[in-house]
This record gives C-alpha cells, structure tokens and sequence, in this order.
C-alpha cells in the first residue's frame, strides 16, 4: 500500500475475512473481528482523480460530488477493471466514514457492503450502477445516502443476559453418539464434507447445491436428546402436539413434528422444537426469534451434521441457563433483537431485524410480555428445587 491511501482516517486494512452465513450467529468473543471502516485497495482511484486535477479528500469528505464524479468519468473508469475495483472501495469507505456505526461487511458468496443495522450498500458493481443511471435515480440515491447520514446513530444500551452456571451435581448434557457415513460425489469420490474448500474458498455453483442433505439426519437424534436433557433437569411441560406447528414462523410447512417446553417460570422462555423433512430442525425461542439448523445447507457452506449441532446446543442451553434475552420494538424502525450468552462466558451473540411474519397482535403480545423482563428471560427452573 501506498501514502496515496491516506484519504480517510485511520490505517487502511484489508476487508474483514468473510463469514459463512450459517456462523453468523454464533461467533465466540475471541473470534469477533474489529470493523474495518477504512478499507485498503483504492490507490488507483487517488491516481486516476490526479490525472483528472481532482481532489480525491474533497470527494472522500462529500458523497453527492463522488457520486456525480463516478457518473460523469464512468466511461473512462469502466475502461480499466483495476481502476473500477479501486473506486468500488473508495466509494465504500466514503460510505463507512458518513456514520459512526457504519462498517464493512463481508460474507461468501455475497458482494462486500458497507452500511450498518438499518441500511446496507452493496459495493460490488456501484461504480457500473452510477455510471449507468439516469438523473432521476442519482437524484434518488444521493438523497437516500443524505438522509441516512442525518439520522442520529441508536444508542442503545447493549441486552446483557446473565446466565446461571451448572448447579453442583446437576447433571451434564452428552451429545450422542451420531452415525459415520460416508457420501461419495457423482464420479465416485469421497466428500470430505466440513473440509471440502482450500484457501481460495468454494467455487460460486456451490452456493446452490445441496448434496446429500441426509448428511444433517444426525440433528433430529441431537433434538431429541437435548428434550429429554431437559425434561430430566428442568420443571418443564412437554407436550409433543403437531398443533404446536403453526406457531413456528419459518419453514412451517416442512415441519413434520413439533415438541413445546414450557418452563414452570412465566419469566423463562418456551423453547419449541420443530424436526423438518430436509431433514432439519427448526427452535422457536421466546417469542419471537426462530433459528434454522442447518442455517444453510448449501455445499458451499460445507456444513457438517456436527457442526450444526454445536449451534443447536449453544441456543438451547444458553436458553435453558438464562442466557437469552428478545426486545421489541427496537429503534425507529421497530424491529426485533436478541442476545445470547452462554453459561460458562465463552461466547456470546445477538442480532436484529425486521420481525418475521407475525400477526399484529401476535407483536402486541410480546411487546406487552417482554416488558415484563427486560433483562432478558429467566433461568429455567430446575426439578425439584
């Protein structure tokens, strides 16, 4: 890197590594990469503006002027793909730099953005996209980028759920044993799934194909074993009702059975397990958030029945400990959060979004109920204590 990529604050660092969707949600702290808000690679952007005896700071600091730069040179930028990469960067760290909770974000398969919880823009092809359109979509963009940069930044105090370690002589979770198989690919080859790519990551027809997704049965073995851990330590009611189906909000459709956990704790969080036909499992947790499991079972994503069963029981007993926490409404936009924290500290998660697909009233309820623990949801209550 060159003194030329100096114009934003800061060091210029490579973007952050990409994220597998399906480990978005569960990141142990020591994993948890810093934001990158300055991003390195736009070098042969600052030469071009010099060539052009423009100001690459002055365009760094005002976005409708890059933005008319980008339209009004994209011909000659379009020439040289090298050049069109760097102002790709450069627009995205001018992005980065309007707000203070904007950052760079990267996942496989998916182009690099930059934008925070609320917005998002996709880099990847926004010179092409500028150089292309017409004055009424530039219009349309500059003020939308305008208007997001006024908003005053959310600051909301962080969801902190406090987890409850084991009780002395309570009895310890044990995955069971799962079945080794071996899938073999159409010309006869073993897969080694879970370590299929090297360091220049799966080829993009990867993303969609799902082989041998029989390869995930394992989890519905996993479910069934955390009930009945469950059962075993906590004051629960089970009930095993495929009536229990239509309260889940994802994939409903390909659930075959659902069993609901309720614990004798109004202030604790039902857990309902859904096994689907991919096969799969789908828990409902609290009342509003669904986790999907596999989260993506793509060939790509080279996801393994063990690795989706480390996920599946981290959400389970963190829940079941007190380490789960929902708020709704959050923020101008009304969405809905959660966080999860284990029991032993190791790790921790949250996120938010748009709510699923919830009646009106099925919102107002939670919105009323969550009111009632606003430190997150209780420990489940242990048998006989």
């Amino acid at each position: 890197m060159g003194d030329a990529e100096d114009v934003f604050e800061g060091p210029a660092v490579e973007l952050p590594e990409p994220m597998q969707r399906s480990r978005a949600l569960y990141r142990p702290e020591s994993e948890v990469q810093r934001p990158v808000r300055h991003a390195r690679g736009y070098e042969r952007f600052v030469a071009f503006c010099s060539e052009q005896d423009v100001d690459a700071a002055q365009l760094g600091s005002d976005p409708a002027r890059l933005v008319e730069f980008l339209h009004s040179s994209g011909a000659r930028i379009a020439a040289d793909s090298a050049l069109e990469a760097a102002a790709g960067v450069f627009a995205g760290n001018v992005l980065a730099h309007l707000r203070p909770d904007a950052q760079w974000r990267t996942f496989e398969g998916s182009s690099p953005a930059v934008g925070n919880d609320d917005l998002q823009f996709e880099i990847e092809g926004l010179p092409g996209r500028i150089r292309e359109a017409d004055v009424e979509w530039l219009e349309g963009f500059i003020s939308v980028i305008q208007e997001w940069q006024s908003e005053e930044a959310e600051s909301l105090p962080a969801m902190q759920p406090r987890p409850v370690p084991a009780a002395p002589g309570q009895p310890p979770y044990v995955r069971p044993a799962l079945p080794v198989e071996e899938f073999r690919s159409p010309d006869g080859q073993p897969i080694p799934y879970g370590s299929r790519w090297g360091v220049d990551g799966p080829p993009l027809e990867a993303y969609s194909v799902d082989s041998h997704t029989e390869r995930f049965a394992g989890l519905h073995t996993v479910a069934r074993a955390l009930i009945e851990h469950l059962r075993e330590v906590y004051d629960v009611d089970a009930e095993p009702d495929p009536e229990r189906v239509p309260e889940l909000l994802v994939h409903s459709e390909e659930v075959r059975e659902a069993v609901r956990l309720t614990p004798r704790d109004p202030g604790a969080a039902v857990l309902t397990f859904g096994f689907t036909s991919y096969p799969g499992v789908v828990v409902h947790a609290g009342l509003l958030h669904e986790f999907i499991f596999p989260s993506c079972g793509c060939d790509a994503c080279d996801e393994t029945a063990e690795s989706e069963a480390d996920r599946l029981e981290r959400l389970v007993l963190a829940v079941a400990a007190g380490g789960y926490g929902e708020r709704y409404p959050v923020g101008r936009r009304g969405w809905s959060e959660y966080a999860l924290t284990a029991a032993d500290g190791s790790w921790s998660e949250g996120g938010r979004g748009e709510p699923d697909a919830v009646a009106g009233t099925r919102l107002r309820e939670a919105e009323l109920k969550l009111q009632e623990v606003p430190e997150g949801w209780r420990p489940w209550p242990l048998r006989n204590s």
